[in-house]
């Protein structure tokens, strides 16, 4: 087995709540624009232990999700040394198969591969994600009469193949990638989802 991983998802956009792209449909504004970053919380590439370390895609979606040719911003948490990073890439760029590899084809361009302190918190349900000075989103659950929160199972396009996705709102979500060719973002109570993965490959 070339790689094991489990963790968690944050992930924002500028999209309405729901995105649009979960089911297939085309994004509320003709394009998405959005921060998704997995947190490893266990797991191993090719026998290099990556626990702990975040990886994150900061991507233009030009239409719908899977028509693909995303422009994106790949950003890999500093924690990693050289050897965790180059593990960490070669799964996210697809060349270890796997569910990760039917993501990795949807990006047309990638526009810089980066390092930064990236924070990833998911304390009762509500997520902070902070990538260096790129970009920052606070996250909070839609739950539902039970106080449970409320999740979205078998739909047609995943950043977290095989899990459910848990519906969020996010209260704030600001992105500053203009340099990079990617269009800053500021917005409050748009859509987010989090989750956890399991990745076999």
């Amino acid at each position: 087995m070339a790689y094991n991983l489990e963790g968690r998802l944050l992930e924002v956009c500028n999209c309405n709540v729901l995105c649009p792209c979960w089911i297939g449909e085309d994004p509320d504004n003709g394009t998405c624009d959005a921060i998704v970053a997995w947190h490893i919380d266990h797991g191993t590439i090719d026998g290099v232990d990556v626990s702990d370390r975040t990886f994150a895609v900061l991507p233009y979606i030009p239409g719908n999700v899977l028509a693909g040719n995303w422009k994106a911003l790949v950003v890999v948490d500093d924690r990693a040394s050289s050897t965790q990073q180059e593990a960490i890439l070669s799964v996210w760029t697809g060349k270890k198969g796997g569910p990760v590899a039917d993501l990795a084809k949807l990006v047309g361009e990638v526009v810089g591969v980066e390092r930064a302190p990236i924070r990833f918190e998911v304390e009762g349900g509500k997520g902070h994600l902070q990538i260096g000075a790129l970009a920052e989103a606070e996250l909070v659950p839609y739950t539902g009469p039970t106080g449970a929160q409320t999740t979205l199972n078998e739909s047609v396009f995943s950043t977290i193949p095989g899990s459910p996705a848990y519906v969020s709102k996010a209260l704030s979500y600001r992105r500053n990638t203009g340099k990079y060719g990617i269009a800053d973002i500021n917005l409050q109570g748009h859509n987010a989802v989090q989750g956890t993965f399991r990745f076999e490959g």
